[in-house]
């Protein structure tokens, strides 16, 4: 008695690897590599223009006004940028922001949060200045060639930059822990792949700091990337970053003025 043939499966076609469908990406994965880039790329020029700047033995790194407008209007240009890959998947900011505040103890709460959040990443910061050796009169001194030009210098230089500030921590919380953790997250399948990826992309993104300041900018923004995660909500990261950004201009003012700075 003859048995027919087993019939011959034709062997699997690999396929390209799909999200699954809880797993949404926030954004086409084209637009994250374009925000990335142009993050990166102004990083690249802007540090290569203030090292030239430098070395050529001016003082002053150019029009503080100009640049400090020039970076609010930058920034709101990849506020806009994110917001429009956002709505390509039908998704708007307040989808990244999260939490809600519904009455005057609801922001008590953030703000509480925020200032606890500031003093324990700043001791945490200049404990790695120690560590790196940044506390040296050296690198005191570098690092005040490489940023004295940016210190505000007037009444009128610190208001923008005070704005600058607020804008910086609204935005940069936004596109940092809000839209690109969540995106590298989605991607990978791992939110801590996401907050280190993001993490990265923030401090590469100082490139006109230094190295080591870049490494601390990095534990800085895997810091407001835990604080993302634990409260679900950027609102204490936004404050925290306004705050951090807006009170290193002022101090700076008027460390400055004292001539100290």
């Amino acid at each position: 008695m003859q048995t027919e043939p087993e019939p011959i499966t034709p062997p699997e076609v690999p396929t390209a690897p799909v999200v699954p469908s809880g797993r949404k990406l926030l954004a086409p994965i084209w637009h994250t590599v374009l925000v990335v880039a142009i993050m990166l790329g102004n990083s690249y020029f802007t540090a290569s223009y203030m090292t030239a700047h430098r070395k050529s033995g001016v003082a002053d790194s150019g029009p503080r006004t100009a640049n400090y407008l020039f970076t609010i209007g930058f920034e709101l240009f990849l506020l806009l940028l994110v917001a429009a890959g956002l709505w390509l998947k039908k998704r708007g900011l307040r989808d990244l922001i999260g939490g809600k505040w519904n009455s005057p103890e609801d922001f008590l709460i953030d703000l509480g949060i925020a200032v606890g959040f500031w003093i324990v990443s700043a001791a945490i910061l200049l404990g790695l200045a120690y560590l790196l050796g940044q506390a040296s009169a050296a690198q005191v001194n570098e690092m005040k060639q490489r940023l004295g030009g940016l210190i505000p210098q007037n009444g009128l230089e610190l208001t923008i930059w005070v704005s600058l500030s607020i804008i910086a921590g609204f935005v940069e919380e936004i596109i940092f822990r809000g839209y690109l953790q969540q995106q590298i997250g989605l991607l990978t399948g791992n939110v801590y792949v996401g907050l280190i990826a993001s993490a990265l992309i923030f401090g590469g993104g100082h490139g006109y700091e230094g190295t080591r300041n870049m490494f601390r900018i990095f534990v800085f923004g895997a810091l407001f990337g835990m604080l993302a995660l634990w409260r679900k909500s950027l609102r204490p990261g936004m404050i925290a970053h306004a705050w951090q950004d807006g009170l290193a201009g002022v101090a700076s003012y008027f460390l400055s003025k004292s001539g100290m700075f």
